[in-house]
């Protein structure tokens, strides 16, 4: 008898190694190439920072990369740098894209041609969209000097890239302009999932346009809007195409962000060692605040 339960079970339990097999063999592909494209550089970036490299040399120094970090006051400037340049340039995408995304949310005249405007600087290359701001801030050939010269809001028509009070603008311009499709995008899609059912009973229970923004719109919007301002602050904060190629982090270091401080450190000064600690120190300040991030919406929809 006990033999021939043991003979039932035994395709049974087959079966079940099979079914728990059978997904990892599937994702298999994936997961090679994540661990090669990803994992594997980040092991080896990090490991380049417990190392000093030379010409021809390289020789294990330990911490003393990151030691280095704390007096670096050019990498400090680096960090406010990137502070100021994330900072407002999310603040203006999102309001921005939002303000986009609402308005395409309504049927009007022209809407598929006004949204195929907003959607064309997220196809344009990013490399592209610098030096075209670079020109259009040229004061020789482009036309934004003298506009702002015109307007009263410079006293010369001079380019703002070349003043340090000012360059770090010309690169949060252009990346405001490339960015807010972006949020546009994803925001006017889940504007499209919110029932109209709710905007028609609050409408009906005499719900202001505002009461019905903050109350039915605002709650359906909050995960979208959540794992977007994390996922395009962590963008920003590790792009630098745009400044590299508007302004290469000049005039007097006035707009080198973490990003360009890491590339002109492996690439120019061939410090790769140190370039390696720096972004290992950028990784674990967007950790952080992705955790950070995380934690804040979650506590937020326990108290709803």
């Amino acid at each position: 008898m006990t033999y021939a339960v043991a003979e039932i079970a035994r395709p049974h339990r087959r079966r079940l190694s099979h079914a728990a097999v059978e997904p990892w063999l599937y994702l298999s592909p994936a997961i090679v190439l994540l661990v090669t494209v990803l994992l594997v550089p980040l092991i080896v970036g990090i490991s380049y920072s417990f190392r000093k490299f030379s010409a021809f040399k390289s020789e294990f120094v330990g911490l003393d990369q990151y030691r280095a970090m704390f007096s670096d006051a050019v990498l400090g400037q680096a960090l406010v740098n990137t502070l100021w340049w994330t900072v407002a340039s999310l603040f203006f995408q999102f309001f921005l894209g939002l303000g986009l995304a609402l308005l395409l949310d309504k049927a009007f005249f022209g809407r598929r041609v006004v949204q195929a405007l907003v959607f064309l600087p997220w196809a344009v290359p990013s490399f592209l969209s610098g030096l075209t701001w670079a020109w259009l801030f040229n004061p020789i050939i482009g036309p934004l000097p003298h506009w702002l010269y015109a307007l009263g809001l410079k006293a010369e028509p001079t380019s703002v890239l070349s003043d340090p009070a000012t360059a770090m603008w010309g690169p949060i311009v252009a990346n405001v302009w490339f960015g807010i499709p972006f949020f546009a995008i994803t925001l006017l899609a889940a504007l499209k999932s919110i029932p109209s059912e709710l905007h028609e009973a609050a409408a009906i229970d005499g719900a202001t346009p505002w009461q019905r923004f903050t109350k039915v719109t605002l709650p359906f919007l909050a995960p979208t809007i959540a794992i977007t301002v994390m996922l395009r602050t962590i963008w920003i904060a590790t792009f630098a195409d745009l400044i590299f190629v508007m302004t290469e982090g000049g005039p007097a270091g006035s707009t080198s962000t973490v990003p360009v401080y890491i590339y002109v450190s492996a690439f120019k000064s061939l410090d790769k060692g140190y370039a390696s600690a720096v972004a290992v120190l950028l990784l674990v300040l967007l950790i952080l605040y992705a955790v950070a991030l995380i934690a804040i919406r979650r506590s937020l929809v326990r108290h709803v």
